[in-house]
């Protein structure tokens, strides 16, 4: 979604008839017209223009498209799914989106947490990307190197499965032999070093700061609390909130 300009956004989605602009030398399908007794997903939509969220919340609320130049609806049986980076929360609080589309959008929501918060996920995502860019690129790779493997696991990943992908991408690419080796991956020395506090979330910079606590002290929870400022009983809570 962040890629259309507000004047390809009706155009991509709902379609348009011939003649209904300059360049429309055809009639021309939308999105919501091939997805129909499908399922459409909209990526990125935290990026949607303010003006043109009314119009997607009433396809979203009636089914019905008009193509551009036209005015004869269409029905569409349509399953969306829509993802996005930002806070929409936030993003409603501040005047950005619209709350009514929110709620018509988050009829089910599916929190992802980051890569680097379920690392279990990266071998087989790197397995899955090894695979397909081998069969692009026909280079005869079998899997990482034991090297490769730990370096993969110990990368924060700030960018998440894009960035995932495109090393494994590269290191396709530069590989010579039949595994991927650590250098074949050019992440940099120490990106696997902890991320600074000031680049994680609250809640997240929180949880660290409890774990180092209970560890300096060898998990008493009555010296790591009077550390944290805390009584007792709040740090127990907040060891019961985090997972501790």
């Amino acid at each position: 979604m962040g890629g259309l300009s507000e004047g390809l956004f009706e155009s991509e989605l709902f379609g348009h008839v011939k003649g209904a602009f300059t360049d429309a030398k055809t009639d021309r399908v939308g999105r919501f017209e091939l997805a129909e007794a499908g399922t459409l997903f909209l990526d990125e939509i935290g990026t949607v223009p303010l003006a043109l969220q009314a119009k997607l919340l009433r396809v979203l609320q009636t089914g019905d498209v008009e193509r551009v130049g036209s005015s004869k609806a269409r029905h569409v049986d349509v399953r969306v799914i829509s993802a996005t980076n930002a806070n929409l929360q936030q993003e409603v609080s501040e005047g950005r989106f619209r709350e009514d589309l929110l709620f018509r959008l988050n009829t089910i929501e599916v929190h992802l947490p980051p890569l680097r918060d379920r690392r279990e996920d990266i071998a087989p995502l790197a397995m899955h990307f090894l695979r397909r860019h081998a069969a692009r690129y026909r280079k005869p790779l079998t899997g990482f190197d034991a090297g490769a493997m730990q370096a993969l696991l110990a990368h924060p990943w700030p960018g998440n499965i894009r960035e995932l992908d495109h090393v494994v991408e590269r290191a396709v690419l530069l590989a010579t032999g039949e595994q991927v080796r650590a250098a074949d991956l050019g992440l940099r020395a120490g990106s696997g070093a902890a991320p600074r506090l000031e680049d994680l979330p609250l809640e997240d910079v929180e949880k660290l700061l409890i774990q180092k606590a209970l560890s300096r002290y060898d998990g008493n929870v009555s010296r790591a609390a009077q550390a944290l400022g805390l009584s007792r009983s709040a740090l127990y809570r907040r060891i019961a909130s985090h997972g501790l």
